[in-house]
């Protein structure tokens, strides 16, 4: 046996290597479970989890499914029909997928990309924002373009504007933005859409949208309704405290949500997940007492640093912020010492998401301590 066969280039004895895109890619890293420490109960405040869980509906809606044998509606058309009574908008105008990551890929695979003709489509994303965009974007064979938070933790929007290219098909905003926290205006968002291309899709990525509490913050599916180009994105993850089961979905106009539908993988929900997210949206009430309970705790925590010398940007998701920049590695392992697991983006800083009371007070107690040793 020769080492090449005749009409191959490479020997046959050549190794399976991935396309240089995924070679490249950035590794997600999930929220570490926290570590044991004598006499203290640990706490994970390192996933932006929602620490009361489900409402019982939807934990008995669960469980009531057992046709496990059967394969689950592909279009999930009752969630996408409570989704469009609860929002008031066509039920045809709603994508759900694998969690609201799912639905953004399903997303960005549809409109971003590498052409027939080599031609590399971009998506421009704020960043610090959430770790996974450049992974989807970058997995679909387009090239992402960073635009740096500010001083504060916010868009740039301004220079999100002028970092539009030929080449520019999707433009993604978070908000609030994860890690950092603040949330966008209506008007600010409204003034960016009227400079923006028509042809170029604005995802607003609301994973957190159900804790904002800001004053003129941005009303997304307004937005929708008067601009086909924009494609709302939101999660059960979090308010809903269904983050295992994942369910996602988008809400935009047909120019949109057609090519997402067409490209969509079948069976992304499941029926399981599909029965709690719907008696879920039957309970609106005791979800809004629970993500109320969240925004008490998120102020407090907020304020308490504020008042122990902490910068803490504005907060309107179920975390807050810490740009301790080289000290968040070390930050973390204080955090760990005491039971607490928390996200440290080396170099940056430190996403802590608000868990329960006592898991919260002893943040804020480290919080003093550390601010004392500078």
């Amino acid at each position: 046996m020769t080492d090449q066969e005749p009409g191959l280039t490479r020997p046959i004895g050549a190794t399976v290597t991935p396309r240089p895109a995924i070679a490249a890619l950035p590794q997600y890293a999930a929220g570490r479970p926290p570590q044991p420490a004598d006499g203290l109960t640990p706490y994970k405040l390192s996933s932006n989890e929602n620490p009361y869980g489900p409402v019982d509906a939807a934990r008995q809606a669960y469980r009531s499914v057992d046709a496990l044998g059967r394969y689950p509606d592909p279009t999930a058309q009752t969630l996408r029909t409570t989704l469009a009574e609860v929002f008031d908008v066509p039920a045809e105008d709603i994508v759900t997928g694998t969690g609201s990551l799912g639905a953004l890929t399903q997303l960005i695979s549809c409109f971003a990309g590498t052409g027939p003709d080599g031609t590399v489509d971009e998506v421009i994303y704020p960043w610090r924002s959430f770790e996974a965009y450049p992974i989807v974007v970058r997995t679909a064979g387009a090239q992402d373009v960073q635009v740096l938070v500010d001083s504060e933790g916010r868009h740039d929007l301004e220079a999100m504007l002028a970092a539009i290219t030929d080449r520019t098909t999707v433009i993604l905003l978070c908000t609030p933005n994860n890690p950092t926290g603040p949330a966008l205006s209506h008007q600010e968002v409204s003034d960016f859409l009227a400079r923006v291309p028509r042809d170029i899709v604005v995802v607003i990525d609301e994973a957190y949208i159900e804790f904002i509490r800001a004053e003129g913050a941005v009303d997304a599916l307004a937005l929708y309704r008067h601009h086909p180009n924009v494609a709302v994105l939101r999660t059960f993850s979090k308010a809903h405290a269904l983050a295992s089961l994942r369910v996602g979905y988008v809400i935009s106009q047909q120019e949109i949500i057609g090519p997402m539908r067409a490209a969509a993988p079948p069976f992304s929900v499941s029926a399981a997940a599909e029965a709690a997210a719907v008696a879920s949206l039957g309970h609106l009430d005791e979800i809004q007492i629970t993500v109320q309970n969240l925004v008490y705790e998120r102020q407090r925590v907020r304020e308490a640093l504020l008042e122990a010398g902490w910068d803490v940007p504005a907060a309107e998701g179920n975390f807050v912020w810490l740009p301790l920049g080289e000290h968040s590695t070390d930050f973390a392992h204080q955090a760990g010492v005491l039971a607490l697991s928390v996200r440290a983006f080396d170099g940056e800083g430190v996403r802590v998401s608000i868990g329960e009371t006592e898991a919260n007070d002893r943040l804020i107690e480290l919080c003093r301590s550390y601010s004392l040793r500078g």
